[in-house]
């Protein structure tokens, strides 16, 4: 039984239904991909997988809280988790932790690449793609110097990559033509790509159907059921009211930042926090002068990803616990971008704006995998990265759950390497108390 049925759930179903298991979604949405993965950025961006907590950041984050077109927000709550959550991204800020963290999850998303080409191949899936890279921008000197250190780790990891000034950018994107003034140089990733990550999903989810996955949709998950260290059940309601009790032999989470409160009541502790995030989508207006693939951002942090005849500009990371209101001031930020580097590319008089909760992990990487519970597991904690890592986490996830060798190592992949971690936060934590 697979719980969630975004681009993390939908995958996974596929890999297990594969790998020849009988498989069940449940899920409360009335289809797959209505949440997270409903209007994402589009990217597909292995070769930016990047933690966020990274040296220097707390410092940027108080420049960005006094911005006016600021990556990010922080909207105290109650929460204490909310607090919580970011001493262990602080924690995660140091040289060494980024190093670590950084290479984990290119390990994951590379792997994840591989992963879709082989589906893609397979089944022939339509999802809008493009093959053609992602071109990170940088507005100052100072930040096409800092991209040294995120070189470093792709020449470790021979990731390709192409270092270009400001012509160069310009001949890999032609619509920045008309704004090169704005802009310094950039970093571009040949092998990342693009798509509609909710179109994949969809077309992904007729696929499972067709490989005989069951889907119950409409169904609020409630509560999680255990006896001892094996789960026992799910109960759910149905969309006619109905309570039941569903049961499966293994159960995969795979709810994003809605899976921490359903595992907390068997003893898991799982720092997944919802990270809001908002996209806007605007109509090509003329093709010459629109993107051609996904453009990055640097200075705000914003991503302006190019479909078939639309723009997805998406960006933002507002701490707000499950706050799902569309603000102004981040459509503000989205246009400002998107007119900026594009001024002529897309329609301004016809847009839509969304938004949507990352689940994200405080060093970045995703939970995947086993859990003290021996029959539950893991897929969940992907932030900005979950069409990006989808195919891969679940690929790895069906390897373990069917007893095979993963392809890549999963060392640091599963929950249990926030244990350790766990007992240093706890002392960190005290120290504070007691100063």
């Amino acid at each position: 039984m697979v719980l969630g049925s975004g681009v993390i759930g939908i995958t996974t179903a596929w890999y297990l239904a594969k790998a020849g298991h009988q498989v069940t979604v449940v899920d409360r949405q009335p289809g797959p991909a209505q949440e997270t993965s409903f209007a994402n950025a589009g990217m597909i961006s292995p070769g930016y997988s990047a933690p966020w907590a990274a040296p220097g950041v707390p410092l940027k984050a108080i420049k960005w809280l006094l911005s006016k077109h600021a990556p990010l927000a922080i909207r105290p709550t109650a929460d204490l988790q909310q607090y919580r959550w970011m001493l262990q991204m602080l924690r995660n800020c140091t040289s060494a932790r980024y190093a670590v963290n950084k290479e984990r999850m290119m390990r994951l998303a590379d792997h994840s690449r591989q992963c879709l080409i082989a589906l893609r191949s397979e089944t022939g899936i339509d999802y809008e793609q493009r093959q053609r890279g992602t071109l990170q921008v940088f507005r100052t000197q100072k930040q096409l110097d800092a991209a040294a250190q995120d070189i470093a780790v792709l020449q470790q990891l021979g990731v390709p990559f192409e270092l270009l000034d400001k012509a160069g950018c310009v001949r890999a994107e032609p619509g920045l033509a008309s704004s090169k003034e704005k802009f310094v140089g950039g970093l571009r990733l040949p092998l990342d790509e693009t798509g509609d990550c909710q179109l994949f999903t969809a077309e992904l989810e007729a696929r499972c159907r067709a490989l005989g996955v069951q889907f119950r949709y409409g169904c609020d998950i409630n509560t999680l059921n255990s006896t001892g260290h094996h789960m026992t059940g799910v109960d759910i309601t149905t969309a006619d009211g109905d309570k039941e009790t569903l049961t499966a032999d293994n159960y995969v989470l795979a709810l994003g930042s809605y899976s921490p409160a359903l595992v907390k009541p068997l003893g898991i502790d799982l720092p997944v926090y919802p990270v809001k995030g908002y996209s806007l989508t605007i109509p090509v207006r003329n093709e010459n002068q629109a993107p051609v693939s996904t453009i990055m951002d640097e200075t705000y942090k914003v991503a302006i990803t190019r479909f078939d005849d639309r723009i997805r500009v998406g960006g933002t990371a507002e701490l707000a616990g499950h706050d799902l209101r569309l603000r102004s001031k981040p459509l503000a930020t989205l246009r400002m971008v998107v007119n900026d580097l594009f001024p002529d590319g897309g329609d301004n008089s016809d847009t839509r704006y969304w938004a949507g909760l990352r689940p994200m992990t405080p060093d970045g990487t995703p939970v995947v995998g086993a859990t003290a519970i021996q029959n539950l597991y893991l897929n969940t904690g992907h932030g900005t990265l979950g069409w990006t890592m989808s195919c891969g986490s679940a690929h790895v996830l069906s390897d373990i759950m069917t007893g095979r060798r993963p392809q890549i190592s999963i060392e640091g992949l599963d929950i249990g390497r926030y244990s350790a971690q766990a007992a240093a936060l706890q002392s960190f934590e005290t120290g504070l108390t007691t100063s």
